[in-house]
């Protein structure tokens, strides 16, 4: 589902989880303060935490890099090693409410994989680009948090996890940094 919002569209998807209620993802968030280059996406529900991820915009998402990612607006820790070989190398780590976490690419550019000692959430997009659905299966032991999490990074520029993704990002990457010299 989209609408229009005061920033222009607004992407939303809903869903249900047995036993927990039900969830939702949007993108922008409608209510953001931050400047219009940013993008702020907020994943709410029943009986889930707000989870938010906040980066500079790149089409219409947030990007990985410098990206601030709060869970019921405590600061989550996220770390990635950028050029490795080997998806779970260039892995996103998260850090955040005495869990640790790695967020990797999964099979093709539609499917990533949020995993913890015990859990993983296995998200996959009808589309890379402009997805109509999200689908997630869960393994292990998942709870609210873990479900919350992998849907807001569902909605985060994530390109850039893959090998190809690292290549192509690395001009902007490199001219980004000159910026700071």
């Amino acid at each position: 589902m989209s609408s229009r919002g005061r920033r222009g569209e607004v992407f939303s998807w809903d869903g249900h989880v047995d036993g927990l209620g039900t969830i939702e993802l949007t993108f922008p968030a409608e209510h953001s303060d931050y400047p219009q280059e940013y993008c702020e996406v907020a994943v709410s529900g029943d009986n889930f935490p707000l989870v938010t991820y906040l980066g500079l915009r790149y089409l219409r998402r947030p990007l990985l890099a410098g990206g601030e990612l709060r869970v019921d607006w405590d600061p989550a820790v996220l770390s990635r090693n950028v050029y490795p070989p080997g998806r779970r190398k260039r892995a996103l780590r998260i850090q955040v409410k005495g869990r640790p976490y790695t967020y990797a690419q999964k099979g093709g550019k539609r499917s990533h994989e949020l995993a913890r000692p015990g859990a993983g959430v296995l998200m996959r997009r009808s589309s890379w680009n402009n997805p109509r659905t999200l689908s997630g299966t869960c393994s292990g032991a998942p709870d609210a948090l873990d479900i919350s999490l992998a849907v807001v990074l569902e909605a985060v520029y994530t390109r850039n996890l893959s090998l190809p993704g690292a290549l192509v990002s690395m001009p902007g990457r490199f001219l980004n940094r000159c910026n700071f010299l």
